[in-house]
């Protein structure tokens, strides 16, 4: 591969996506690395005054701030908009940053969103507390019913905001059906894809406008570092995100932005062996619990369309037991190989309890609206032999009386 061969989309494009996942968005310095170059630096110098004029009035490509251009992360952006099928994608901090600047680019005073009711709880925090406090008024709804989202359109609606599958509901999106609603109506659709990543869906292919990710989880998927990424169009991306993102800053550092380089080189392979994994572990804990949530079990309310918008079930998963809380904790203390923790996309298997963790914040109620009861536990299948991980789940399960 020549040094900008990987920046060539007329070449990267045509790429299956495991050679784009390790290849494309790859530029290579005169030094010719074969690894990603790691560009620390906050500034940039120039020859002459008159470049920095001309690069400052857009008239010249070319680096100015790492808040506005860095070449590690504008490699990780090429690769993950490529991944994504999308024209354009700008890198952020953190998947919280990439929901927040994907929202706040686009809306203003007197705007509506719709929004799903099951999501991760920071993202129905930014609906049902942040928005608000800019004029943006918000509607949640159960987004697996494809009645509720025309119903909730307001002549204001500017936004539909969902995750699919949901977090920690597992809840699955019709992508095709909302996003041509949306189309019809003039609304944006932005759809966070951190469960399934680009390897098992891609939204843009159903229609949806924009894409935004959590890189922390799968695309990192070794839980190291925070980083997010929004995708869309070229003219979305220049003229509706870029302005808010170089005045507010949500930037993602280039280190982060490496380290996500690295992972993405191996994505297809650990979601799809996640994938396998999960569908071990939900199978065998559907008969040892009353409820297992998982896309590509046939007990999940939406598994049929999972089949039909996925290439596999991605390696989350949810339980409820009807012990509630005491029970729930109860088995997380009685793990031993599964550890407990509130991050997802790991290598290793991961477990917590979403109502005292990543959905405390949303309060007793909303969790209730959310379908977040006090006796479900989230669970992510990692990449050890699955047979560990059940043996370790059936002695917890022993523990607690199930």
């Amino acid at each position: 591969m020549k040094r900008t061969t990987g920046q060539d989309r007329s070449i990267t494009a045509s790429w299956r996506p495991a050679t784009q996942a390790i290849r494309a968005g790859t530029w290579r310095s005169e030094m010719g690395e074969t690894s990603e170059a790691l560009f620390l630096t906050s500034g940039y110098t120039y020859d002459d005054a008159a470049t920095v004029a001309a690069r400052f009035a857009g008239e010249e490509d070319g680096m100015t701030y790492s808040r506005l251009q860095n070449p590690t992360v504008q490699m990780l952006e090429e690769r993950i908009a490529i991944l994504e099928g999308a024209e354009a994608c700008r890198a952020q901090a953190s998947g919280m940053a990439a929901m927040t600047t994907a929202l706040l680019c686009q809306l203003s005073a007197g705007d509506h969103v719709v929004a799903a009711k099951a999501a991760f709880g920071s993202c129905r925090w930014l609906v049902d507390n942040l928005l608000p406090r800019f004029g943006i008024s918000g509607t949640t709804i159960h987004a697996s019913d494809n009645a509720a989202w025309e119903a909730a359109i307001k002549p204001n609606t500017k936004v539909f905001f969902f995750e699919s599958p949901a977090n920690p509901t597992m809840d699955v999106v019709d992508l095709e059906f909302v996003c041509a609603l949306a189309r019809k109506h003039g609304i944006i659709t932005l759809v966070d894809n951190a469960f399934a990543t680009s390897a098992l869906q891609r939204p843009l292919d159903f229609g949806a406008d924009v894409v935004a990710y959590s890189a922390t989880k799968m695309m990192d998927g070794q839980g190291r570092v925070l980083a997010g990424a929004v995708c869309g169009s070229q003219d979305f991306i220049d003229n509706v995100l870029l302005p808010f993102q170089r005045n507010t800053g949500p930037n993602c550092a280039p280190f982060n932005a490496w380290v996500v380089l690295k992972g993405l080189e191996t994505l297809d392979l650990r979601i799809h062996r996640q994938s396998e994994n999960a569908l071990k572990v939900a199978t065998f804990l559907e008969a040892r619990v009353p409820r297992v949530l998982y896309p590509f079990l046939e007990s999940h309310p939406q598994f049929a369309l999972a089949k039909k918008q996925m290439k596999a079930g991605g390696g989350i998963l949810s339980i409820e037991l009807d012990g509630g809380r005491k029970q729930a904790h109860a088995l997380l203390d009685a793990l031993q190989l599964v550890d407990i923790s509130n991050n997802i996309g790991d290598s290793r298997s991961l477990m917590c309890h979403p109502a005292s963790s990543t959905h405390h914040g949303v309060g007793a109620e909303t969790r209730a609206d959310m379908g977040v009861g006090e006796g479900m536990l989230r669970l992510n299948v990692g990449l050890e032999d699955p047979e560990d991980v059940i043996a370790d789940l059936d002695q917890a399960l022993a523990a607690v009386g199930l």
